[in-house]
């Protein structure tokens, strides 16, 4: 972890320290007033910082709005960094071939400057859209397994809602509208409830402006990685507190005998060194000849899953990259990382997520709550 941290530290520090001097070189009127520009560049660059810092000793309405500030932030050294290096890049072409020379390389880099500003204002102001608007994603899938007289299942999935300093009470309350309007059968929180810091949550009681609708079948959780990065002695009770049943490497059984088994999530070795029960293990308990759906946050080793009998997998936590073009990234570190994906007759479904984590800007996904409709045939008939 302190080496992670010294890493990211590092690139987060260099990436910085590149965009101050892009600004500085660009516009004379920065050299002129370099001391309040430096001044002015140092509180954004160290606002999120600072955020999380404070945050972890007294949470507080003035650590929210740093947070807010340092996403956006965040966010504008994704889209500035990205953007003055392709422009970089282009002047370096145009040095080479002789298209731009002497006083013409200032003004380059002034408009440079003010089209970098503009594309990431553009990039931010969409992504922030996004991220405030969630959507519905539905899929119909068949599972060809035998239940007690149930022909059908709706089931409403929520991912990664990130509870905390920048997802409050209102998203919980156009979430819960969102449950009420869509009826499901059944509710399953997908991991990472809360976000971390445990004092932005216990500070107004933010769950208890979840009010779904009293589904038929319950509602269950599972951890996600931030539940521990929280401290899962603080984060499960208090999840649990609130009436949400927390599947910890264990198995319920629904009506109609379909099966629902929530794994604890990988990382609760790298922060408690406590290992997960292997899926085989868990499987044991399962009748396979009878529907099996597994929650696992992280979506790993799918084939796993698929050779264990599992018929649906339902995971989150990728946020499908959040800004593009971080999405692409995604897509390559997970088999998948967004969507809906087949391998043999296991239904693997990974969503993009409700909240958000850092800054509030989905610019490469919407934030969105799943409803899987699933339907159950006897052999295929």
């Amino acid at each position: 972890m302190i080496i992670f941290f010294a890493v990211v530290l590092t690139i987060y520090s260099l990436v910085n320290i590149y965009l101050f001097y892009k600004g500085y070189n660009a516009l004379p009127s920065l050299k002129m007033n370099r001391l309040v520009y430096g001044l002015v560049f140092f509180i954004l660059a160290a606002v999120f910082i600072a955020a999380k810092f404070l945050e972890s000793r007294h949470s507080s309405v003035i650590t929210d709005v740093l947070n807010i500030i340092g996403g956006f932030w965040m966010a504008f050294m994704l889209y500035g960094f990205m953007f003055f290096i392709l422009s970089d890049i282009l002047l370096l072409i145009l040095k080479i071939t002789r298209l731009i020379e002497g006083k013409g390389v200032p003004e380059y880099r002034k408009l440079a400057f003010f089209v970098t500003a503009g594309l990431s204002f553009i990039f931010i102001a969409v992504g922030f859209i996004n991220a405030i608007i969630p959507v519905t994603k539905e899929y119909n899938i068949t599972i060809n397994k035998k239940t007690e007289g149930i022909k059908s299942l709706r089931v409403a999935a929520v991912s990664d809602i990130h509870l905390g300093s920048v997802i409050r009470k209102r998203s919980m309350n156009v979430l819960s509208g969102i449950l009420h309007e869509i009826k499901p059968d059944v509710i399953f929180l997908l991991g990472d409830i809360v976000d971390g810091e445990m004092g932005p949550v216990l500070r107004d009681d933010l769950l208890q402006y979840f009010k779904p609708p009293s589904s038929t079948d319950g509602l269950y959780a599972i951890t996600g990685n931030h539940e521990f990065i929280g401290g899962g002695q603080r984060t499960i009770p208090y999840i649990e507190s609130k009436g949400i049943r927390v599947l910890k490497d264990e198995m319920i059984t629904l009506p109609g005998g379909i099966q629902v088994l929530g794994r604890i999530d990988r990382d609760s070795f790298r922060f408690y060194r406590k290992e997960r029960l292997p899926l085989d293990e868990l499987m044991k308990s399962a009748d396979t000849a009878r529907p099996v759906i597994l929650l696992d946050h992280q979506p790993f080793h799918l084939n796993e899953s698929a050779a264990a009998g599992v018929d649906l997998q339902l995971s989150g936590h990728t946020h499908n990259g959040q800004m593009w073009p971080l999405n692409h990234i995604t897509s390559r570190i997970y088999e998948l990382s967004y969507g809906y994906l087949k391998k043999g007759n296991t239904h693997f479904i990974v969503s993009s997520g409700y909240g958000l984590w850092g800054p509030r800007v989905r610019s490469g996904s919407h934030s969105e709550v799943l409803l899987i409709n699933i339907t159950f045939k006897d052999d295929g008939q």
